[in-house]
């Protein structure tokens, strides 16, 4: 079939599409009285961190979510009762690429059609029209529906302002008065929060309502029965206290949240060992909490846990307002069109630095894989002192520079929850750039080290995030710096760079096919 005729193929399906949508409940299901088919096989983020073994009983909520109606999947022909779908309409969402979205609808990309031209890389537009086979239709799934913005799971603009002191100050709680040991000194619970919120970008707001939801904290009287080592209920002395507890929790938000996001978790698995395909039209905040949950509740407790009208969803809506009106507000995390910036690689002109560390996680082993790291030339191995200089990869404002971390703000509007944002970690305290300066792409930032963070060498960590999502290194939008593309390996840390007929293969080995020499002019 030629190119005009399967187009004109397609917008013949899609007009059938509009014929045959209204009514259909397409995807999932809300029977309470499935019973998922059991299984011993995991999925591919079995979590391997300690699993709390009492999580409370959420506090009651008054005031139902407005949920924004899931992204269109409408089948292409009618159909009658028990018929399968053979077809099925996809309206694409901000963050989704075509292989992400084969791996939901369980098809390959080659499968998946469309009336307008399709991009062989990068993400694909919101709202763009895909013809995908119906090869789930005989497969039990999770509730199709919507829970939670995008925007509401990560540190995104729709936070930017969001005054965590002053919230957990007027709601006097528990937390407003809440002290606990960090390093040498203490935080406050704001603090804690306000940490983990920067360092794994996810939102404030979230947090706070997690923990509201678990212990009573941060509203009214506090839960009884509650842990104070382990609030949350992960029971593991290796992570006591509330800082410690919601390290835990978050982790599990980011596996589900890019688990979804780059295809590779397609399942939940129950504590009973039952598992439940995902719905393929869910959005990655929705999935982080599904996932979430799902770690900790059987079947029956979960349907209860994410109910938009009487779980957790309402209770979140109830302590911070509408997450879908403020979505709307927002716009889309990923934006028509978006591409990188121009980059260039984060050290001087002319000394040979390693890459040591193809894509890895930004933050906790669970988050998306934006991670590279380059080693400079060393006497010794280990933890040393360097004098090489970590440069500005582009222009812009450092808006944070603390305990081994900079974090360097594109848009220079002074928050690291909009647009471009690069983060720099383990930056020597020695000679580190100081928050508020404003750089040129090549300006020193500072020296690489082994501070702010577990290391076995001295190493810079740099990875990118947009509107608070940290972007994957590797595809669908790589991380190229001075021409040099980002390529994903097998496992995380592995990959490679390349520049024309040119390979840098990472290695936490230095040798000579890990070097690599920025060039004049680059």
């Amino acid at each position: 079939m030629n190119s005009a005729m399967r187009k004109a193929a397609i917008l013949l399906i899609l007009a059938g599409l509009l014929l045959s949508a209204c009514g259909t409940n397409l995807w999932g299901t809300y029977d309470p009285t499935l019973t998922p088919t059991p299984t011993s096989v995991g999925t591919g983020f079995a979590d391997s961190e300690p699993t709390p073994t009492n999580f409370f009983t959420p506090l009651s909520t008054t005031q139902a979510a407005t949920v924004l109606p899931s992204p269109t999947v409408t089948p292409t022909t009618a159909v009658t009762p028990g018929t399968p779908r053979l077809m099925f309409f996809y309206s694409s969402q901000s963050g989704d690429s075509l292989g992400a979205v084969a791996l939901h609808f369980g098809v390959q990309v080659s499968d998946i059609s469309s009336s307008v031209s399709l991009p062989t890389t990068g993400l694909l537009n919101p709202d763009t029209p895909l013809v995908i086979p119906n090869r789930l239709s005989q497969t039990p799934t999770t509730p199709s529906l919507q829970i939670i913005p995008d925007s509401e799971l990560v540190y995104s603009p729709s936070a930017q302002s969001f005054d965590i002191e002053g919230y957990v100050s007027s709601a006097g709680g528990k937390l407003s008065t809440f002290h606990e040991p960090m390093g040498n000194g203490k935080i406050t619970g704001a603090e804690g929060v306000q940490r983990i919120a920067y360092g794994s970008s996810i939102s404030p707001r979230m947090l706070l309502a997690l923990i509201q939801y678990y212990t009573g904290w941060v509203q009214g009287q506090p839960k009884s029965g509650v842990d104070e080592t382990y609030p949350l209920g992960y029971h593991d002395p290796l992570y006591p206290g509330l800082y410690q507890q919601l390290r835990l929790i978050v982790r599990e938000l980011l596996a589900g949240y890019y688990g979804w996001r780059d295809g590779t978790l397609k399942s939940l698995t129950f504590p009973d060992g039952t598992t439940l395909r995902l719905a393929p039209n869910l959005n990655a905040g929705t999935v982080s909490l599904q996932y979430l949950f799902s770690k900790h509740l059987n079947y029956a407790d979960w349907l209860q846990a994410i109910d938009p009208n009487t779980g957790f969803p309402a209770f979140f809506a109830n302590m911070f307002g509408d997450p879908w009106a403020r979505a709307r507000e927002t716009g889309p995390l990923f934006p028509p069109d978006l591409t990188q910036p121009t980059f260039t690689l984060p050290f001087e002109v002319g000394i040979p630095w390693t890459l040591t560390g193809g894509p890895h996680p930004a933050w906790e082993q669970e988050s998306a894989l934006a991670a590279l790291d380059f080693a400079p030339p060393m006497d010794a191995t280990g933890c040393g002192e360097s004098n090489a200089w970590v440069v500005a990869i582009a222009s812009g404002l450092i808006v944070r520079s603390e305990g081994g971390y900079v974090v360097l703000d594109l848009d220079g509007d002074g928050f690291e929850q909009t647009g471009w944002v690069v983060l720099y970690l383990h930056i020597a305290s020695k000679d580190r750039i100081p928050a508020g300066t404003w750089v040129n792409a090549g300006d020193h930032i500072g020296h690489p080290s082994c501070e702010g963070g577990e290391a076995t060498g001295t190493h810079v960590h740099i990875a990118r995030k947009y509107n608070g999502e940290w972007v994957d290194a590797g595809d669908p939008l790589p991380f190229i710096l001075s021409g040099w593309t980002t390529h994903a390996g097998s496992a995380p840390y592995q990959g490679t760079l390349t520049k024309g007929d040119k390979v840098i293969t990472a290695s936490q080995v230095s040798s000579h096919e890990s070097q690599i020499i920025r060039q004049p002019g680059e």
